[in-house]
């Protein structure tokens, strides 16, 4: 039984043999014989090598055409797998990081861990950290701590020293990310200058699979320039390359991140070329096809380079002035601030400052600190992204929405005796200013004023104008900005469960309670009040170039987001009265405006935070037919006024006045002050009392 058994696997086992050896068999007859002269023919016409061509960045420019962010030649350093030996590669990293060092080469890492333990996520990385766990299948609430540990594990660091750990890590890492093949370098690092990377192609031999090439990058020739607004290009991420691959990109092309370079990436980035060459055995080159590239479109932005270094420079004289100067609790401890100006008849951004700010040149390697910084956060556009209650810059929306509803008339006299009593409260105003009608109560900022408009009319009235002037709307700029809030019925249900009392609509009538906006909104609101009614889109772009510069191939048009119907235009007129009489003497701007040349409607502001108040103040200029609108924010800078010198600054430097100005056009006092155009008098008169408020 046993030895039948046996027989019959052996003619199986035999059987089974036979069978793969036939199968070879008839393959080896397909390909030698049948199908010869198939695969002689496709030997002889050789085969095609296809190569991309990477297209050049389109360049950025101010409105005069001076260069922002152009391209420059310089040098990569590169990992190819192809010559990087696999059981050695951490120690290349080393070695190449220790020489980066002595050369003042900064290299990639977007590792959003410290780079020192106790290990933390750096700030503003959130999303990186969420996509660091995912790629180790870490739990959502693993530490920078647990990754790090992943990470040595992953990548065979144990005999490695703790800081070389976290250094190495944040390079493997970015291979990953970059899908590092043997057919896909790594950038290991851009745009090293040329004596660097002389010097480590002198050290080659001591770094297998490290190499140098020649590559554009972005240059930016004066990284200090509107670094918030700019931005920076940065490498593809492994997730995202699915979806950016259908669009073209290659794994290891650059792609804008933030700013300009993030927004306008369609219209920079151009099209690649292809190029076809064909072989024949021996790698002989038959033929080159190629299709060239397309370079991508130059951006001229609306901002001028001039006028947006002065107005970062006045921010930051100012703050620090006030620090120097300023009592303690009154201004010293000013920190930190922004400012925009537009272009009152096009919408357009002039410029827009944000400070403390950074260099856009040294930004990869400042980085680590620069997010670390998590008081002052310098990375924050607060030009764009910061929400600020804006005080008594509010009052001109209260202004036009009384006139607008008829509760009140420029002549109206409100008696202000320091106390107003809403319900069981009593709100305050810092001075007895008496009967007070529209002028005095703009220039002397006179609260009870605004109080009785906000009483008379409701919430509803004064939430209306504000959306029409673009507060706690969107802008139309083309970069991300915050919306901000209005403070209403709504918004305080929203965010604190509340319902809406008289005593909400009297606080919220000088710009405080839930009001939040923006510095880029609160200058839209002031262009849109110099332009009695008529509120632009914001823009940050002047026109669109072919790379070349010669040719215009987008021209930047304004538009009209919205015409005010609802407020006549007298009401209009009125208000632009009072601001002017609010620069003027006895006004609250009177210290820096009181004698200017050209007539100033401007407001002041003094915002309650939940520490020291803000500065607030906005401005316009000229009255009668503006150019020029401005809004700037000092945190913690306490007076409205303390921000005027900054709008100073920069109508100075617009109208080509110096600090020892000429004779002014207009010498009214701000009881004396009336519109050029409504013709109203101003019926009460308080001689040269300084202003109280402000």
């Amino acid at each position: 039984m046993k030895l039948s058994s046996l027989r019959w696997r052996r003619w199986l086992l035999a059987l089974v043999c036979i069978a793969v050896a036939a199968v070879f068999i008839v393959r080896l007859v397909d390909i030698q014989i049948i199908r010869a002269h198939e695969y002689r023919r496709m030997l002889e016409s050789g085969f095609v090598s296809t190569q991309t061509i990477r297209a050049t960045r389109g360049e950025i420019l101010d409105r005069n055409l001076n260069p922002i962010t152009i391209n420059q030649m310089g040098y990569d350093i590169i990992l190819d797998m192809a010559w990087l030996p696999q059981a050695t590669q951490n120690e290349v990293i080393l070695s190449l990081m220790e020489l980066c060092t002595r050369l003042g080469v900064v290299w990639i890492d977007n590792l959003p861990i410290s780079l020192a333990p106790p290990y933390r996520t750096l700030p503003d990385s959130d999303a990186d950290m969420d996509r660091l766990r995912r790629t180790l299948n870490l739990q959502p609430y693993a530490t920078a701590g647990d990754a790090m540990f992943q990470l040595v594990n992953r990548f065979g660091l144990e005999e490695f020293s703790v800081l070389q750990q976290r250094r190495i890590a944040g390079v493997r890492y970015e291979m990953y990310q970059r899908d590092f093949a043997m057919n896909r370098v790594y950038v290991f690092a851009t745009g090293i200058q040329r004596e660097a990377a002389i010097r480590i192609r002198e050290y080659s031999y001591m770094l297998p699979g490290v190499d140098v090439r020649e590559s554009a990058s972005r240059h930016h020739v004066n990284g200090l320039l509107a670094p918030h607004i700019i931005g920076t290009v940065g490498p593809i991420f492994r997730e995202e390359f699915e979806e950016l691959q259908a669009l073209g990109y290659a794994m290891d092309d650059m792609i804008g991140r933030d700013g300009v370079e993030r927004a306008f990436e369609s219209i920079l980035r151009g099209v690649n070329g292809r190029r076809e060459i064909h072989l024949e055995p021996g790698n002989i080159v038959l033929a080159v096809e190629e299709t060239a590239p397309i370079p991508g479109s130059t951006v001229a932005l609306s901002i001028d380079i001039e006028m947006q270094l002065l107005l970062q420079q006045a921010l930051a004289d100012q703050i620090y002035h006030l620090q120097q100067t300023a009592r303690p609790g009154e201004g010293r401890e000013a920190n930190s601030g922004a400012a925009v100006v537009l272009d009152v008849r096009t919408g357009q951004i002039v410029a827009a400052a944000t400070y403390p700010s950074f260099d856009l040149s040294t930004f990869g390697q400042d980085y680590a600190r620069l997010a670390g910084e998590t008081e002052l956060t310098p990375l924050v556009n607060r030009a764009f992204h910061g929400e600020y209650a804006p005080g008594s810059a509010f009052k001109p929306v209260v202004a036009l929405a009384g006139l607008g509803a008829g509760a009140v008339t420029p002549h109206t006299m409100i008696g202000c005796h320091r106390h107003f009593a809403s319900g069981t409260h009593v709100f305050t105003c810092l001075s007895y200013h008496g009967p007070i009608s529209l002028t005095r109560a703009m220039a002397r900022s006179c609260n009870i004023y605004f109080y009785e408009i906000g009483r008379r009319i409701g919430i509803d009235a004064i939430d209306s104008v504000a959306y029409m002037m673009g507060l706690g709307v969107p802008s139309g700029i083309e970069l991300p900005e915050r919306i901000g809030q209005r403070s209403n019925p709504e918004s305080k249900m929203a965010l604190r469960g509340e319902a809406w009392f008289e005593g909400d609509t009297i606080q919220s009538s000088i710009g405080q309670l839930l009001h939040g906006f923006t510095p880029l909104q609160l200058a839209n609101y002031t262009a849109t009040i110099a332009n009695r009614g008529t509120r632009m889109d914001v823009t940050i772009v002047y026109e669109i170039r072919d790379y070349s510069r010669q040719n215009v191939v987008q021209p930047s048009r304004p538009r009209i987001a919205m015409e005010i119907s609802d407020v006549p235009p007298e009401a209009f007129e009125s208000v632009i009265a009072s601001m002017v009489a609010a620069s003027r003497p006895g006004g609250t701007a009177d210290m820096v405006f009181g004698w200017y040349p050209v007539d100033v409607a401007s407001k002041t502001g003094t915002p309650e935070t939940a520490g020291l108040p803000n500065s607030a103040f906005i401005a316009f200029a000229p009255a009668r037919e503006p150019e020029l609108a401005i809004a700037i924010i000092i945190e913690q800078g306490w007076h409205g006024f303390t921000a005027a010198p900054v709008a100073r600054a920069v109508f100075d430097a617009h109208f080509g006045f110096n600090q020892q100005a000429p004779t002014p056009e207009y010498r009214q006092s701000a009881d004396e002050y009336q519109s050029p155009q409504n013709g109203y008098e101003q019926p009460d008169s308080y001689g040269d009392a300084q202003p109280d408020d402000e």
